[in-house]
């Protein structure tokens, strides 16, 4: 079952905390994170590949992964299958309980991750440019996050959130249903959210 998300806000790209990964192998800097059973719900986090390393498993967990910076990241499951992320944004979505190696083309590989509980939410990712006004409505089992990719962008005041800047993020929740108005020029990671069933 699905938490309360937390409030509408504006989660500047400075205050995202970096920690190790599950496993030690690597560094993220976690976005969010939404209580729910076990340690989270549904989580936002850019990690870092330095060299080529096993990510965590995540049983019962769907992962989307986006290439936010570096030359492109190999994929190697444990199946054997390999995907490639390539620039610019290149991305994949897979299990969070299947193995899997990432190793940086060249130098470090900067990814963006988006991982829900699918047994408690649904999650949609799509890459868009911001080219004047976008229109988002959240409430009740529904919620958007937002990621800058480049530019720059504002809400209409009455949302009452401040303006975002290159790699901030935005999530859009709100009890009842609520509009959200986003302005500017630029381009996004747009995240729709909702609860499963």
């Amino acid at each position: 079952m699905a938490s309360v998300p937390p409030r509408a806000q504006v989660i500047p790209a400075n205050e995202y905390r970096r920690e190790r990964w599950r496993n030690g192998a690597g560094w993220t800097r976690q976005i969010l994170a939404v209580p729910g059973e076990g340690d989270w719900t549904w989580r936002l986090s850019i990690a870092e590949v330095e060299r080529e390393a096993a990510f965590s498993a995540f049983p019962g967990v769907e992962r989307e992964q986006v290439l936010l910076a570096g030359e492109g990241l190999r994929l190697r499951f444990g199946d054997g299958e390999q995907r490639m992320l390539v620039p610019p944004y290149g991305s994949t979505r897979y299990a969070g309980e299947r193995a899997v190696a990432g190793e940086p083309v060249e130098g470090l590989a900067t990814l963006f991750n988006l991982m829900w509980r699918r047994d408690a939410m649904q999650a949609e990712l799509w890459r868009r440019p911001l080219v004047g006004p976008m229109l988002f409505f959240a409430g009740p089992g529904e919620q958007w996050a937002l990621h800058l990719l480049g530019g720059q962008a504002r809400f209409d005041r009455e949302t009452g959130l401040p303006p975002l800047a290159q790699g901030d993020t935005a999530l859009l929740s709100a009890r009842e249903r609520r509009r959200f108005l986003l302005d500017g020029g630029g381009e996004l990671l747009v995240i729709r959210l909702q609860a499963a069933g």
